[in-house]
């Protein structure tokens, strides 16, 4: 796999959006080509940016992989860059790089969900496995994400009274009391909970829970119930 330090690449360009990457983002060219090599050595693909606004300005953080990020640099931070892309909605899996750490730093770094933060200069092995890490992270983030949105698709399938009984079932209550609070008979109320599961594609309860809480809130707020 090839190194960039080129600013303009983009995922469509490299023509390899399902591997990883890492992006380094540091304002010390020397550094920058170093941790690519590094990486490079041991079959994965990076790409350097002297800045945040040239990385922004690359279109490629839809990539999977991670952010490898220096916090001091000119233009915007490290640390604001990290809350801009929190903002913006992109999860991304971040490790700290600086050689200006300090406790209030790094506990905000790591608040705000950095997967590590470490401190110039750093050991090869331990970078190494401080990305091995972060894009585990981040495929897991991926794959919470695509499942969230096959539950949301389900779920949007469902009738009104099909989200009240589903609601119902995955908070633990019974059909009688179920049927009781929407006033409607058991059998109705099996039937509902029986096309709930189909339409869901959860052949357990605990599938349905699961599905459940892949839902974000807001969004089960969305529906009429």
């Amino acid at each position: 796999m090839n190194i960039s330090t080129d600013n303009s690449v983009t995922a469509k360009e490299t023509g390899f959006e399902q591997y990883p990457i890492v992006l380094v983002v540091d304002d010390d060219e020397s550094l920058r080509l170093s941790i690519c090599e590094l990486l490079e050595s041991v079959g994965i693909e990076a790409a350097g940016f002297a800045s945040t606004q040239a990385l922004m300005d690359a279109d490629i953080l839809d990539r999977p992989g991670c952010i490898i990020l220096d916090v001091r640099m000119p233009g915007v931070s490290g640390l604001d860059f990290q809350s801009r892309l929190a903002a913006s909605g992109i999860s991304a899996s971040i490790i700290f790089l600086t050689g200006y750490g300090d406790i209030p730093m790094t506990v905000q770094a790591m608040k705000a969900g950095a997967v590590e933060f470490l401190t110039k200069p750093v050991r090869d092995q331990t970078l190494l496995d401080a990305v091995s890490k972060a894009i585990e992270t981040d495929k897991e983030k991926r794959a919470a994400q695509l499942e969230s949105n096959a539950n949301i698709a389900l779920y949007a399938t469902l009738t009104p009274r099909e989200r009240q009984v589903m609601e119902a079932v995955v908070r633990g209550a019974l059909s009688k009391q179920i049927a009781f609070d929407l006033n409607i008979s058991e059998i109705t109320v099996k039937l509902h909970r029986s096309s709930v599961m189909k339409k869901m594609k959860t052949p357990f309860v605990t599938h349905l829970v699961r599905a459940w809480q892949s839902i974000p809130a807001n969004i089960r707020d969305d529906y009429p119930a």
